[in-house]
């Protein structure tokens, strides 16, 4: 416990420290945020905000894992995610800085794909896992292609679901931290412990907590897909190594009512010809276009993540103490 304590306090510590040469060099370099036109129009003052915030969030963790001896098989494809989808959003931070235009989204889900392959074969290889934890139930077994098509699919998913959250100042941040607090908690009471894991977990939770010290509305600088892509897919491999997959959606809830609105809303306006069931999605904007002020929205989303992560620990116990 004074290990975790130590490497969030010292994670969070470099990147408060970090932070403002960071900006600075970002501001130089023109690595300014290009606001969507077809966005709601209060975002415009967000224009040339620096962007690629969560590069460093990337760098610091990764250090940090390898100074602090967090490297090992329950770490390894964590932090290989958080570097190997990271380095894609970064890419594409870029791009959109200095053309307007990023990655394409083809070219974004061939690369999380190639990622997300990787990490569920080193899991389902190293770890051995051929099926899927039912909480209450306990394993069932569904074969090992079907486990790898199901893990690389729920990181897919979850990189993208940051991705769509990461829409207001702090909003993304926020909601990350009690995600990543939840699975700190349950690598900690897992059986086994995975204490590298729940330290990585931890470096995380800091380094954030240094970021949203300058993304709180106003922003100072943003995340950006290196941030988001990388911990999204970091906070599902994460879930993937403690068995805990099906407990994701709900400890990740807002990531999975963010994605699930704008799949609603693309469904909705094809099936209706136009017409839209929210006033714009993803759904944070619907309740910014209602006139719910900014700080409101992120506050009460991040009110919901700390419930959910406080549900789904309890639920990880629960089931724990039924299959005892």
């Amino acid at each position: 416990m004074i290990e975790l304590i130590q490497g969030l306090l010292l994670a969070f510590a470099l990147v408060v420290i970090m932070m403002p040469p960071y900006i600075r060099l970002l501001r130089f370099l023109g690595f300014g945020k290009q606001i969507r036109q077809e966005g709601p129009q209060t975002h415009i003052v967000k224009l040339g905000t620096p962007t690629m915030g969560g590069l460093l969030i990337i760098l610091v963790v990764a250090a940090l894992a390898v100074l602090l001896g967090a490297l090992d098989a329950s770490t390894y494809s964590p932090l290989a995610a958080l570097v190997g989808v990271g380095a894609l959003g970064a890419a594409d931070d870029y791009l959109n800085a200095k053309t307007g235009d990023g990655i394409t989204v083809r070219q974004k889900l061939l690369w999380q794909a190639v990622v997300a392959v990787v990490a569920a074969v080193y899991i389902q290889n190293h770890f051995g896992i051929i099926g899927i934890r039912v909480p209450f139930v306990g394993d069932v077994i569904i074969g090992e292609i079907p486990y790898i098509v199901f893990a690389a699919l729920g990181i897919i998913g979850f990189s993208n679901g940051v991705n769509l959250t990461d829409g207001l100042d702090g909003l993304a941040g926020g909601t990350l931290i009690f995600a990543f607090v939840a699975f700190m908690i349950i690598a900690l009471l897992n059986v086994p412990a995975q204490p590298n894991l729940a330290l990585v977990c931890a470096l995380i939770i800091g380094a954030i907590l240094g970021f949203l010290w300058f993304n709180v509305h106003p922003a100072q600088i943003f995340m950006g897909d290196s941030g988001a892509l990388g911990l999204g897919a970091t906070l599902a491999v994460t879930a993937l190594i403690t068995g805990q997959i099906l407990v994701l959606p709900l400890i990740g809830v807002i990531f999975v009512v963010e994605t699930l609105s704008v799949m609603i809303q693309v469904s909705y306006f094809k099936a209706s010809h136009g017409r839209r069931l929210f006033r714009m999605t993803p759904i944070h904007h619907h309740f910014e276009l209602g006139g719910w002020d900014e700080e409101k929205i992120t506050l009460r989303f991040w009110i919901v993540g700390a419930l959910a992560g406080l549900l789904g620990v309890t639920l990880f116990l629960a089931s724990i103490h039924a299959l005892e």
